[in-house]
């Protein structure tokens, strides 16, 4: 069994904050693979449901950021898991909007939600790290964080998250190499406008190699007689 995490704050005034990605991420998981209603239990939401086979548990804390550890900790100890198999899907201001990386373990960098589970379950549990961009200066963090998700940055968003439920089966299954690859897929897809089924470049692309062309061993007057026959 498993618990991912998604980080947030409650109610409709957060929702699309970016400090909310986190929540973003579970919500798209429970969608996308059916898992059961939300219940109001730990001091936030669960579901319940199968991802590759494993029994996993989604939980959105209700403490508000700062107390997250609070509710991930009653989760985990209701259930009987161990720290490494929880995994918190958060915000990162330390990646570009769109970029995407898994850590087992480490430090919280400062991040007030990390900092709570910290202090209830350690630091052995796994990171899925969202990337929202840093606002360019410390000062204005907190300000970015609590805004909303501008226009632009709505359709880079959607195909993170539904790359996100799409992989969410092999993050479950401990196969964090194929879960980053099916992000990918999402977020950087091929151009199939001018990719052909097989892969190749269609025909008008296709370049010659020099390499390859055979070389002419003929003198200045073989050339010259050759082309007036």
């Amino acid at each position: 069994m498993q618990l991912f995490v998604g980080l947030g704050n409650p109610g409709a005034k957060y929702a699309r904050n970016r400090h909310n990605v986190g929540f973003m991420a579970v919500d798209e998981i429970h969608r996308a693979h059916g898992f059961g209603p939300w219940r109001a239990r730990f001091q936030g939401e669960v579901s319940e449901g199968i991802l590759g086979g494993e029994k996993v548990i989604l939980l959105k804390p209700a403490t508000f950021m700062n107390l997250s550890g609070q509710s991930v900790g009653e989760a985990m100890r209701f259930y009987k898991i161990d720290p490494a198999a929880v995994t918190v899907f958060h915000d990162e201001l330390d990646l570009a909007p769109a970029k995407l990386r898994v850590k087992q373990g480490g430090g919280h960098a400062g991040h007030n939600g990390l900092r709570s589970i910290h202090a209830h379950i350690g630091e052995t549990y796994q990171r899925v790290r969202l990337g929202i961009g840093h606002p360019g200066h410390k000062d204005r963090v907190a300000q970015y964080v609590l805004q909303d998700f501008a226009k632009t940055d709505e359709s880079w968003l959607a195909d993170l998250l539904h790359g996100i439920a799409d992989g969410a089966p092999w993050l479950a299954q401990g196969k964090a190499d194929r879960f980053l690859t099916k992000v990918a897929s999402h977020v950087s897809p091929p151009r199939s406008s001018t990719t052909s089924g097989s892969g190749a470049a269609p025909p008008s692309e296709v370049k010659a190699d020099p390499s390859n062309t055979p070389s002419d061993s003929r003198n200045p007057l073989q050339k010259l007689v050759d082309r007036f026959r």
